[in-house]
C-alpha cells in the first residue's frame, strides 16, 4: 500500500526538481548576454568623444562612448585597437591601448601622448593622429577598429603569445611578470596589471620598471602609486628618469643592468618579461641588459 504522505512528498520533490531545472534552462537560454563593441578586427566602429582632459603637459586622457550604456569594449587583455581618421587628405591609422578594464560598460578610456609640431627636429610636423585627437571637438566621432595584437592574457598567469602576426599563439605560464616600459608604453602594462589586480584569484606577481625623461612625464603615476599601496605584496613599481628633480628617491639616467638586476624578479621558467617603449630603449637597453642577466629570449615579449 502506498503511503499517501510519502507520495505527496515525492510529488513535491519532483516539482521542485523540475522547477529548478526550468530555472536553469531559462537562465542559460534567456539571460541577458553581454553586448560587445568590437567583434571583427576589420570593421570600423564610429565612437563619440565625450571627454578629453590633460593627463600631463603633453598627454591627454580621452573618453569614448560605446554604442550604448550596455555595451562593453570586447578587447581581450593584452590587445589594442586602431584609431582611423582622414587627416589632411590622408588616411591615418594609429594603435592605442585602452587603460579602462574591458568589464566597464558604456565607454573606453585612453591615455594618449601628443607629439606636438616643432618639438622634435626629426619630426617637425609632430604626430598627425595625436594632434588631431587633441583638437577634435567633443561630441565628434572617431573610427576605431579592433581588437588586434599578438598577446592575450587569459588570466591566472596564462598568456597566449604569437611570435608574429602570421604564427599561431603559444601558451606561456608565469608566476612572476616583469614589465619594462618607457613613456606612453605604460598603457598596455597598465591594462594588464589593472586586470590582474582586479581579480582576487590571480596571484601573479608584478614588477614594473618605468622610464621617462622627467618626473612630470610619468603617466598614470597616481594610479600606480595607489596600486602599490593597496597591493604591496603583489605589485612593485620603480621609476627611472633622465632628468631627476632634487631629492629624487628613485633611479636617475637610463635603464641599466643594475636597475634591472635590483628591481626585477629573477629569470626562470616561471618568469615572463614584457617590454613596451621607444625602439632605442627596447633594442639597446632592454634586450642587451636582460641578456647579461641571463633572461631567456623566448621568455621576453615586446609589444
Amino acid at each position: 500500500m502506498v503511503n499517501p504522505i510519502a507520495a505527496v512528498g515525492s510529488t513535491v520533490a519532483a516539482l521542485v526538481v523540475a522547477g529548478g531545472t526550468g530555472v536553469v534552462i531559462w537562465y542559460f537560454f534567456f539571460r541577458k548576454k553581454p553586448k560587445f563593441t568590437f567583434t571583427d578586427p576589420a570593421v570600423k566602429i564610429p565612437l563619440r568623444i565625450v571627454d578629453r582632459q590633460p593627463a600631463s603637459h603633453d598627454t591627454i586622457r580621452l573618453k569614448l562612448a560605446l554604442p550604448s550604456t550596455e555595451h562593453r569594449p570586447g578587447i581581450p587583455v593584452g590587445k589594442h585597437v586602431y584609431f582611423v581618421a582622414r587627416i589632411e587628405g590622408q588616411t591615418v591609422v594609429r594603435p592605442y591601448t585602452p587603460v579602462s578594464l574591458d568589464t566597464q560598460k558604456g565607454y573606453m578610456d585612453f591615455v594618449i601622448k601628443v607629439y606636438k609640431a616643432n618639438t622634435n627636429p626629426n619630426f617637425p610636423r609632430g604626430g598627425k593622429m595625436s594632434q588631431y585627437l587633441m583638437n577634435i571637438p567633443r561630441d565628434q566621432y572617431i573610427d576605431v577598429r579592433g581588437p588586434s595584437g599578438n598577446l592575450h592574457y587569459k588570466g591566472l598567469g596564462v598568456f597566449d603569445i604569437k611570435p608574429d602576426e602570421a604564427s599561431p599563439a603559444q601558451k606561456y605560464t608565469a608566476k612572476f611578470v616583469n614589465m619594462i616600459c618607457g613613456g606612453s608604453g605604460i598603457t598596455p602594462m597598465f591594462q594588464l596589471l589593472s586586470y590582474i589586480l582586479s581579480d582576487d584569484k590571480d596571484m601573479t606577481r608584478l614588477s614594473l620598471v618605468f622610464a621617462n625623461n622627467s618626473e612630470g612625464d610619468i603617466l598614470l603615476r597616481d594610479e600606480l602609486d595607489a596600486y602599490t599601496t593597496k597591493f604591496p605584496n603583489q605589485l612593485r613599481v620603480w621609476y627611472v628618469v633622465k632628468e631627476p628633480p632634487a631629492n629624487w628617491t628613485y633611479s636617475s639616467g637610463y635603464v641599466t643592468e643594475s636597475v634591472l638586476s635590483e628591481h626585477l624578479y629573477p629569470p626562470g621558467n616561471e618568469t615572463l618579461v614584457l617590454l613596451c617603449g621607444p625602439a632605442p630603449m627596447v633594442e639597446f637597453a632592454c634586450y642587451p641588459n636582460l641578456a647579461k642577466l641571463n633572461y631567456a629570449r623566448n621568455r621576453i615579449f615586446a609589444y
